[in-house]
């Protein structure tokens, strides 16, 4: 941890501290002319997480690929050999579940972590402490990118036909990064003041794997919950993603709906609680 805090604060030069120093007097918000600079910033802190999470394996991000391939290959033989489970390519329908779900776990139980990851950006550095979370999400989502670019060789592999709906996949993901950040703001933020909040979170995501059809079909839910478990936003993405690669259709637009609103939800709910709680980061670190 000390290691990675140090080589956080190395990258950023001195003349960055001292910009971003100098826009924090007195609380002010960046000016319009440090915009491109804070974006730098942003380029440097992702580069740095993104190559953190890889360092030090032999594999490196073929682990990435390995994990949910793992999941595919025994989720398969267990529901459609042992349970007889009747889904038309179970194997690529369970291996799209699983990426969509792992961008949104790791991407949020990495943007809980990321603010108490760099206590030198929070107490000794000033930048918009939101460019923290920010950059740790950009990186989890080149990660995310990365393995779904795989995922087309991988569903042509297993059958799968690609058309042009394919082109589809792109919004879809921009549409989770934004639900991520959104979330990540806010964990991040009461990560910091409760620190058993990481727990919590892990029983949730936990809990989220099950109420998500990753691996069992939606219509299997009652009819009378139907509509309620519906408005999970990850349920959405992932009948979104399915129906991009495996249905040949856009993605229902009742569930771009449920995206976008929870979206829009979770980011102002986001920014309210990291605001009201980022002044007291650097005395909660």
């Amino acid at each position: 941890m000390a290691q990675h805090v140090a080589n956080t604060t190395t990258i950023i030069s001195s003349e960055t501290v001292t910009t971003t120093t100098r826009t924090s007097k007195g609380n002010q918000m960046p000016s319009a002319s440090s915009i491109s600079h804070y974006l730098d910033v942003v380029v440097v802190l992702a580069q740095k997480d993104f190559k953190v999470r890889y360092r030090n394996s032999v594999l490196g991000f073929l682990w990435s690929l390995l994990n949910p391939l793992a999941y595919m290959v025994i989720l398969t033989l267990v529901f459609s050999f042992l349970l007889r489970v009747s889904i038309p390519n179970f194997a690529p329908w369970v291996l799209i579940g699983l990426l969509v779900w792992r961008f949104f776990s790791i991407g949020t139980a990495q943007g809980l972590g990321s603010i108490v990851a760099n206590p030198s950006l929070v107490s000794k550095v000033y930048v918009p402490r939101h460019i923290i979370v920010l950059s740790n999400n950009i990186a989890n989502f080149l990660g995310a990118t990365l393995e779904f670019i795989v995922l087309f060789p991988l569903l042509a592999i297993l059958g799968v036909n690609i058309t042009g709906y394919a082109l589809f996949l792109a919004p879809v993901l921009v549409l989770e990064f934004l639900l991520v950040f959104g979330l990540s703001l806010s964990l991040s933020s009461l990560n910091l003041k409760y620190r058993d909040f990481y727990q919590l979170w892990d029983i949730a995501l936990q809990l989220g794997f099950f109420l998500s059809p990753i691996v069992y079909d939606a219509n299997l839910i009652p009819e009378r919950f139907r509509f309620v478990y519906s408005l999970n936003p990850v349920t959405s993405l992932i009948q979104s993603t399915r129906s991009i690669f495996l249905l040949h259709q856009p993605p229902p637009t009742f569930d771009i709906g449920v995206i976008v609103s929870s979206v829009v939800i979770l980011l102002l709910i986001g920014f309210l609680i990291f605001g009201r709680l980022e002044k007291r980061f650097a005395e909660e670190l």
